[in-house]
Protein backbone atom coordinates (compact mmCIF):
# COMPACT_ATOMS: atom_id res chain seq x y z
CA UNK A 1 0.00 0.00 0.00
CA UNK A 2 1.71 3.40 -0.97
CA UNK A 3 1.55 6.71 0.90
CA UNK A 4 -1.25 8.79 0.95
CA UNK A 5 -1.17 12.55 1.18
CA UNK A 6 -4.62 12.28 2.19
CA UNK A 7 -7.00 9.89 1.18
CA UNK A 8 -11.75 9.77 1.42
CA UNK A 9 -13.04 7.95 3.79
CA UNK A 10 -16.57 7.47 2.07
CA UNK A 11 -14.18 7.13 -1.19
CA UNK A 12 -17.10 6.58 -3.41
CA UNK A 13 -18.51 9.58 -5.77
CA UNK A 14 -21.72 7.73 -4.76
CA UNK A 15 -21.24 8.10 -1.00
CA UNK A 16 -20.15 12.00 -1.97
CA UNK A 17 -22.81 12.54 -4.08
CA UNK A 18 -25.50 11.39 -1.95
CA UNK A 19 -24.12 13.46 0.81
CA UNK A 20 -23.84 16.58 -0.63
CA UNK A 21 -26.80 16.22 -2.20
CA UNK A 22 -28.66 17.07 0.97
CA UNK A 23 -26.93 20.17 1.06
CA UNK A 24 -27.65 23.88 -1.19
CA UNK A 25 -25.31 22.98 -4.55
CA UNK A 26 -24.14 26.68 -3.83
CA UNK A 27 -22.17 25.70 -0.67
CA UNK A 28 -18.51 26.94 -0.75
CA UNK A 29 -16.24 24.78 1.82
CA UNK A 30 -13.56 26.58 2.40
CA UNK A 31 -11.56 26.92 5.67
CA UNK A 32 -11.14 30.88 6.40
CA UNK A 33 -9.84 33.79 8.52
CA UNK A 34 -8.89 37.47 8.67
CA UNK A 35 -6.95 36.74 11.41
CA UNK A 36 -3.63 36.50 9.90
CA UNK A 37 -1.39 36.45 12.79
CA UNK A 38 2.77 35.79 11.71
CA UNK A 39 1.53 35.16 8.06
CA UNK A 40 0.61 39.28 7.78
CA UNK A 41 4.60 39.60 8.11
CA UNK A 42 5.84 36.43 6.57
CA UNK A 43 3.44 35.69 3.95
CA UNK A 44 1.47 38.67 2.50
CA UNK A 45 3.94 41.36 2.99
CA UNK A 46 7.07 40.10 1.52
CA UNK A 47 7.27 41.02 -2.17
CA UNK A 48 7.85 36.88 -3.77
CA UNK A 49 8.60 35.86 -7.47
CA UNK A 50 8.55 32.50 -9.09
CA UNK A 51 10.32 32.26 -12.15
CA UNK A 52 8.43 28.64 -13.10
CA UNK A 53 5.95 30.96 -13.86
CA UNK A 54 7.83 32.45 -16.75
CA UNK A 55 10.46 29.76 -16.94
CA UNK A 56 10.28 25.98 -18.38
CA UNK A 57 12.59 24.91 -15.47
CA UNK A 58 11.94 24.92 -12.01
CA UNK A 59 14.06 27.60 -9.93
CA UNK A 60 13.49 28.45 -6.16
CA UNK A 61 11.63 31.75 -5.90
CA UNK A 62 13.10 34.42 -4.53
CA UNK A 63 12.25 37.87 -2.33
CA UNK A 64 12.30 41.76 -2.52
CA UNK A 65 14.19 43.52 -0.24
CA UNK A 66 11.75 45.41 0.74
CA UNK A 67 7.75 44.82 1.92
CA UNK A 68 4.91 46.29 0.93
CA UNK A 69 1.92 47.60 2.99
CA UNK A 70 -1.61 45.70 3.58
CA UNK A 71 -4.05 46.73 0.88
CA UNK A 72 -7.03 48.82 1.84
CA UNK A 73 -8.90 48.66 -0.90
CA UNK A 74 -9.78 44.64 -0.17
CA UNK A 75 -9.38 42.63 3.73
CA UNK A 76 -6.79 39.98 3.13
CA UNK A 77 -8.13 36.11 4.52
CA UNK A 78 -6.10 32.97 4.80
CA UNK A 79 -6.63 29.29 5.42
CA UNK A 80 -6.26 25.80 4.30
CA UNK A 81 -5.64 25.22 0.58
CA UNK A 82 -8.15 22.34 0.55
CA UNK A 83 -11.20 24.12 -0.78
CA UNK A 84 -14.37 22.22 -2.18
CA UNK A 85 -15.65 25.19 -4.31
CA UNK A 86 -19.29 25.71 -6.05
CA UNK A 87 -20.01 26.21 -10.02
CA UNK A 88 -20.89 29.63 -9.72
CA UNK A 89 -18.21 30.84 -7.58
CA UNK A 90 -15.42 29.50 -9.98
CA UNK A 91 -17.42 31.00 -13.05
CA UNK A 92 -17.07 34.37 -11.14
CA UNK A 93 -13.34 33.94 -10.44
CA UNK A 94 -13.17 32.98 -14.20
CA UNK A 95 -15.12 35.65 -16.06
CA UNK A 96 -14.88 38.26 -12.95
CA UNK A 97 -17.94 40.71 -13.82
CA UNK A 98 -16.84 42.79 -11.15
CA UNK A 99 -12.85 42.33 -11.27
CA UNK A 100 -12.48 41.73 -8.21
CA UNK A 101 -10.94 38.55 -9.16
CA UNK A 102 -8.73 39.79 -11.72
CA UNK A 103 -7.37 42.17 -8.61
CA UNK A 104 -7.03 39.84 -6.60
CA UNK A 105 -5.04 37.22 -9.24
CA UNK A 106 -2.51 40.08 -9.62
CA UNK A 107 -2.26 40.45 -5.87
CA UNK A 108 -0.88 37.49 -4.43
CA UNK A 109 0.92 36.63 -8.35
CA UNK A 110 3.62 38.13 -5.29
CA UNK A 111 2.21 36.02 -2.49
CA UNK A 112 4.01 33.03 -1.10
CA UNK A 113 1.62 30.16 -1.22
CA UNK A 114 -1.00 32.06 -2.76
CA UNK A 115 -3.50 28.87 -2.75
CA UNK A 116 -3.89 29.62 0.77
CA UNK A 117 -4.91 33.31 0.07
CA UNK A 118 -6.58 33.74 -3.15
CA UNK A 119 -10.38 32.08 -3.23
CA UNK A 120 -10.69 32.81 0.20
CA UNK A 121 -9.93 36.46 -0.30
CA UNK A 122 -12.24 36.85 -3.11
CA UNK A 123 -15.06 35.00 -1.55
CA UNK A 124 -14.80 36.90 1.91
CA UNK A 125 -14.88 40.36 -0.41
CA UNK A 126 -17.68 39.28 -2.82
CA UNK A 127 -21.10 40.44 -0.87
CA UNK A 128 -22.60 38.09 -3.30
CA UNK A 129 -20.63 35.02 -2.36
CA UNK A 130 -19.47 35.42 1.25
CA UNK A 131 -22.37 34.34 2.85
CA UNK A 132 -21.74 31.31 0.91
CA UNK A 133 -18.82 29.87 2.92
CA UNK A 134 -18.46 27.01 5.22
CA UNK A 135 -15.66 27.65 7.09
CA UNK A 136 -14.45 23.93 7.24
CA UNK A 137 -12.19 21.60 4.40
CA UNK A 138 -13.50 18.74 5.61
CA UNK A 139 -10.36 16.97 6.68
CA UNK A 140 -8.57 15.12 9.62
CA UNK A 141 -5.30 16.08 10.80
CA UNK A 142 -3.26 16.56 13.57
CA UNK A 143 -1.14 18.86 14.62
CA UNK A 144 1.90 19.55 16.89
CA UNK A 145 1.50 22.36 19.52
CA UNK A 146 2.44 25.00 18.33
CA UNK A 147 1.72 23.44 14.74
CA UNK A 148 4.41 23.27 12.22
CA UNK A 149 4.31 23.81 8.62
CA UNK A 150 3.00 20.06 8.05
CA UNK A 151 0.38 18.11 10.45
CA UNK A 152 1.80 14.72 11.99
CA UNK A 153 1.65 12.09 10.80
CA UNK A 154 -1.57 9.36 11.19
CA UNK A 155 -1.18 5.61 12.18
CA UNK A 156 -3.14 2.94 14.01
CA UNK A 157 -3.69 5.14 17.63
CA UNK A 158 -5.17 7.61 15.17
CA UNK A 159 -7.86 5.38 13.38
CA UNK A 160 -10.57 5.29 16.08
CA UNK A 161 -10.69 9.17 16.09
CA UNK A 162 -10.18 9.61 12.65
CA UNK A 163 -12.80 7.59 11.56
CA UNK A 164 -15.32 9.04 14.16
CA UNK A 165 -14.53 12.20 13.54
CA UNK A 166 -17.59 12.07 9.87
CA UNK A 167 -14.43 14.01 8.15
CA UNK A 168 -14.25 13.23 3.85
CA UNK A 169 -9.97 13.46 3.75
CA UNK A 170 -7.27 13.10 6.35
CA UNK A 171 -3.40 13.63 5.89
CA UNK A 172 -0.81 12.86 6.36
CA UNK A 173 0.35 8.92 5.66
CA UNK A 174 3.53 7.23 5.91
CA UNK A 175 4.41 5.02 3.32
CA UNK A 176 2.74 1.34 3.59
CA UNK A 177 1.11 2.49 7.10
CA UNK A 178 -0.53 -0.52 8.54
CA UNK A 179 -3.47 2.11 9.17
CA UNK A 180 -3.88 2.22 5.51
CA UNK A 181 -4.64 -1.67 4.93
CA UNK A 182 -7.39 -0.66 8.01
CA UNK A 183 -9.07 1.62 5.91
CA UNK A 184 -8.96 -0.56 2.84
CA UNK A 185 -10.64 -3.84 4.98
CA UNK A 186 -12.61 -2.02 7.25
CA UNK A 187 -14.02 1.06 5.89
CA UNK A 188 -13.68 0.57 1.83
CA UNK A 189 -14.00 -3.19 2.29
CA UNK A 190 -11.06 -3.28 -0.45
CA UNK A 191 -9.53 -6.65 -0.39
CA UNK A 192 -5.92 -7.63 -2.38
CA UNK A 193 -5.56 -5.65 -5.17
CA UNK A 194 -9.02 -5.73 -6.04
CA UNK A 195 -11.21 -2.11 -6.44
CA UNK A 196 -12.92 -0.95 -3.74
CA UNK A 197 -16.25 -2.54 -4.45
CA UNK A 198 -19.43 -0.40 -5.37
CA UNK A 199 -23.20 -0.93 -6.21
CA UNK A 200 -22.38 -0.83 -9.88
CA UNK A 201 -20.12 -4.77 -9.03
CA UNK A 202 -22.48 -7.52 -10.00
CA UNK A 203 -20.39 -10.45 -10.25
CA UNK A 204 -20.97 -13.24 -7.56
CA UNK A 205 -19.49 -12.57 -4.42
CA UNK A 206 -16.45 -14.94 -3.30
CA UNK A 207 -13.22 -14.99 -2.10
CA UNK A 208 -11.52 -15.74 -5.36
CA UNK A 209 -13.96 -13.59 -7.62
CA UNK A 210 -13.82 -10.44 -8.01
CA UNK A 211 -17.35 -8.52 -7.84
CA UNK A 212 -16.19 -6.21 -9.57
CA UNK A 213 -14.85 -8.17 -12.65
CA UNK A 214 -18.83 -7.94 -13.94
CA UNK A 215 -20.61 -4.40 -13.79
CA UNK A 216 -23.82 -3.00 -14.76
CA UNK A 217 -25.48 0.49 -14.19
CA UNK A 218 -22.05 3.31 -12.71
CA UNK A 219 -24.68 5.72 -12.12
CA UNK A 220 -26.59 3.61 -9.60
CA UNK A 221 -25.96 4.96 -5.82
CA UNK A 222 -26.22 3.03 -2.96
CA UNK A 223 -24.45 4.78 -0.23
CA UNK A 224 -22.00 2.80 2.38
CA UNK A 225 -22.25 2.94 6.35
CA UNK A 226 -19.61 5.31 6.37
CA UNK A 227 -21.22 7.72 4.37
CA UNK A 228 -24.14 8.38 7.48
CA UNK A 229 -21.43 9.97 9.62
CA UNK A 230 -20.19 12.02 7.01
CA UNK A 231 -23.68 13.44 6.10
CA UNK A 232 -24.48 13.95 9.64
CA UNK A 233 -21.01 16.37 9.71
CA UNK A 234 -22.03 18.24 6.65
CA UNK A 235 -24.95 18.87 8.09
CA UNK A 236 -23.51 19.88 11.35
CA UNK A 237 -21.40 22.42 9.74
CA UNK A 238 -23.95 23.85 7.33
CA UNK A 239 -26.20 24.74 10.48
CA UNK A 240 -23.31 26.04 12.05
CA UNK A 241 -22.85 28.48 9.03
CA UNK A 242 -26.11 29.61 8.54
CA UNK A 243 -25.84 31.28 12.13
CA UNK A 244 -24.03 33.39 10.11
CA UNK A 245 -21.27 33.97 13.32
CA UNK A 246 -18.42 32.28 11.38
CA UNK A 247 -18.81 33.47 7.56
CA UNK A 248 -16.10 35.53 6.87
CA UNK A 249 -14.80 37.22 10.08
Amino acid sequence: MLAYWYFMFVYFDTDLAHAFSSISRDANFIDHTSELGWKEDQRIRPIVVDPGLYLARRTQIFRATEKRPMPNAFKVFTGSQWVILSRPFLEYCIFAWDNLPRTLLMYVNNVALAQEVYYHTVICNSPEFKNTTINADLRYMVWDNPPKMEPLFLGKSNYDQMVQSGAAFARQFAKNDPVLDMVDSQILKRSGNRAAPGAWCTARKSWFVDPCSQWDDVNVIRPGKQVEKFAESLKNLVDDSNLESNQCV
